[in-house]
């Protein structure tokens, strides 16, 4: 068995990290090596840090040392070795790895679409993060699309519902919504899921120095950097969707719009490490955003099947959007092994990262 290096995170601290190397154990019956090959790292994996405890992140890869976790991340692995029938040596799986060279597994629930982890530890947690997909039956897999699919399918992902759950309740009677950190990946492709919706203008908030970019995208109507937040009327029914967690920016958007913010939906955040907290503000009361819940409802509206489709057809066109014109919205940037991600998780939780820029480690 392979020797199975590790990238350890401080959860007090999630700009410290360290490597750490063991011995792989035989398998025994029912489980399954994989080889991590390539992984996304973007700000949503410092949200899943940041939660890490209040939303059950940090428990899908346990790492048995107190006070230090696994950060997950969205990517592609092979199987190195198998006592599962119909998971052999050679095929290749998308889903939710930790930041490491190689993960034990115990799949069930085989079929040709994939497998789920049925390793004792996940059993409580959320099923859609347990789920692997086999690539050869994969209906949105395009083998020189993977880099992009890992930077942007669990992320479009949010989008796509938060669209949707934003759509689904006629956006709580708001005709103005105003995105926070509008640069990031899932702020812009909630707005381009939201580019035909009628009657709603889509307002960016963004840094000075991301202006430009957020300009450029075309997919807002207007772009605002966070110092004109009270240029914005207070007569339109406002919605707020807060991408940022900056505490002093939601007081700020709760005490302008008063009583015409209609509802402010907390869609995650890689700047505060905490969860929400209680501000006694003026208005309605943040309300955190899970995909899952809105997934496994159109999984009952609409059938798992046509979620699927739609929402296949939606990232292809978006992973199509993100690299037209002579500025693509995306570059990606390839770095090698766990130093570079150990590098790179730093930078993030610094955010230091162009928001043009989409890092990919490969193992």
């Amino acid at each position: 068995m392979p020797t199975i290096e590790r990238l350890l995170t401080d959860k007090r601290a999630l700009n410290h990290s360290r490597l750490q190397t063991l011995d792989a154990a035989p398998l025994s019956d029912g489980e399954a090596l994989l080889a991590v090959r390539r992984v996304a790292l973007t700000t949503n994996n410092i949200t899943y840090a940041a939660f890490g405890d209040a939303m059950q992140y940090w428990n899908f890869f346990p790492t048995g040392e107190e006070g230090w976790g696994h950060v997950p991340a969205w990517g592609f692995a092979d199987v190195v070795a198998s006592t599962v029938s119909g998971v052999e040596p050679g095929e290749r799986f998308y889903g939710y790895f930790p930041l490491a060279s190689h993960l034990r597994m115990q799949p069930v629930r085989v079929s040709e679409r994939g497998f789920y982890d049925g390793a004792q530890h996940r059993q409580a947690l959320v099923s859609a993060y347990n789920q692997y997909t086999r690539v050869s039956h994969d209906p949105a897999y395009r083998s020189a699309d993977e880099n992009l699919q890992m930077l942007l399918r669990p992320l479009f992902i949010t989008s796509f519902m938060l669209a949707d759950f934003l759509q689904d309740n006629g956006f709580f009677g708001a005709r103005r919504l105003v995105l926070s950190s509008a640069s990031s990946k899932t702020a812009y492709g909630t707005a381009f899921c939201l580019e035909s919706a009628r009657g709603v203008e889509l307002v960016a908030l963004t840094s000075p120095r991301n202006a430009a970019f957020v300009e450029g995208l075309g997919c807002y109507q207007r772009t605002l950097g966070y110092e004109q937040l009270e240029e914005l009327d207070t007569a339109t029914p406002t919605l707020y969707v807060d991408f940022s967690g900056d505490e002093a920016l939601r007081a700020r958007v709760h005490h302008h719009f008063g009583g015409s913010l209609v509802y402010d939906c907390f869609a995650g955040s890689a700047a505060n490490t905490g969860f929400l907290r209680e501000q006694a503000l003026p208005g309605p009361k943040p309300v955190f955003y899970f995909a899952p819940v809105q997934i496994r409802k159109r999984n009952t509206d609409w059938g798992h099947a046509e979620v699927n489709r739609r929402f296949n057809e939606a990232q292809m066109a978006f992973i199509r959007r993100v690299q037209e014109g002579p500025r693509p919205w995306l570059e990606v940037e390839e770095r090698e092994g766990l130093a570079a991600a150990q590098s790179l998780l730093a930078h993030l939780c610094a955010g230091q990262v162009d928001p043009r820029s989409g890092h990919v480690v490969v193992l």
